[in-house]
């Protein structure tokens, strides 16, 4: 059990604290978070003197810019943790005051709102009206941020080493892969047959940004064809920028095969038959593990027997040590 004396440091701690460490952190410098916070750089260095008291150790080195130190990682943890449950009850307290009993923040990549996420969800609020959601689309990195920080209860992502993090839970939904799509105006857009990576290497190509799964997986593919080095003349992780720039020029897009199969559908880009698939993986449901609102179990659950694998694949997140 948990003494008074080992927390009673944190009983004198303040949301002002946390929430002014954070902008200290993200400033950089005294003097920029005083800006920030309104305050004199004087009030700004006593103010964190006082904090660094009262946890019993240094949070930052001081420099041309402050730099955490380990004590100061674990508080920037704990501020991010406490602010992102204040900013939940919150939520959850407006939801209340407007009759609604529950809320939902999914997050989601452009396959996920492609394939999966508008239908399962107009289905999920047909069966629980009162329940309030909201989607935001996002790079899976970015989303699996919104998950630590709290910001988001639920995200549909693509399945890479991040989603087996061990506070996370995730459970597949299905396969995708790298699909090449053009517009009305590209020179490819009635091609016939398949189509070599070599042949499209003087093409204006439109990646997704390196270091994403979906550009690995692009360049091992251009590598496998023989295409050792291709400049792209634009990356963008945008769909909407990849859709107006095929549109008006000739470019050679890079999307997942669920976005491009949504879009062939409308007529807004056509596939680019290839001479071979490009694996792009698995696309699915991820949420952390403390998270146990029952809104999120609902909607796990939901989306899971919507838009889940059809042979009935294990429960991945079983399978999280």
């Amino acid at each position: 059990m948990v003494s008074y004396e080992q927390v009673a440091w944190a009983r004198r701690l303040k949301i002002r604290h946390l929430e002014s460490f954070l902008v200290l952190d993200d400033a950089g410098t005294l003097t920029e978070a005083a800006a920030r916070m309104h305050m004199t750089q004087s009030a700004m260095s006593h103010w964190l003197a006082d904090l660094e008291e009262l946890v019993g150790m240094p949070l930052v080195t001081r420099g041309r810019r402050i730099q955490l130190t380990a004590a100061g990682v674990v508080m920037k943890r704990l501020a991010v943790s406490v602010l992102g449950d204040i900013s939940r009850t919150q939520m959850e307290l407006g939801a209340v005051a407007e009759g609604r009993t529950a809320r939902l923040h999914i997050g989601s990549v452009w396959a996920g709102v492609a394939r999966g996420v508008p239908g399962a969800l107009a289905q999920f609020q047909s069966l629980h009206p009162h329940i309030s959601v909201t989607v935001s689309e996002s790079p899976f990195s970015h989303l699996l941020e919104g998950l630590e920080n709290k910001q988001l209860d639920v995200v549909v992502g693509s399945l890479d080493a991040r989603a087996h993090h061990p506070r996370l839970q995730h459970r597949e939904l299905f396969e995708d892969n790298v699909c090449l799509v053009v517009g009305r105006a590209s020179r490819f857009w009635n091609a016939p047959g398949p189509v070599r990576l070599a042949d499209l290497l003087q093409e204006s190509w439109i990646m997704p940004p390196k270091g994403t799964l979906m550009r690995s997986q692009m360049d091992t593919a251009l590598l496998d064809s023989g295409v050792p080095w291709l400049l792209p003349k634009v990356e963008t992780a945008a769909i909407t920028t990849l859709q107006a720039l095929v549109h008006q020029g000739d470019y050679v897009g890079v999307c997942s095969e669920a976005m491009a199969e949504y879009q062939a559908a409308l007529g807004t880009l056509r596939i680019l038959p290839l001479d071979r698939a490009i694996r792009f993986g698995p696309v699915g449901v991820v949420w952390s593990r403390d998270n146990t609102a029952e809104a999120v179990q609902l909607f796990v659950e939901h989306i899971t027997r919507s838009v889940g694998r059809p042979d009935g694949a294990e429960d991945a997140s079983k399978n999280i040590a």
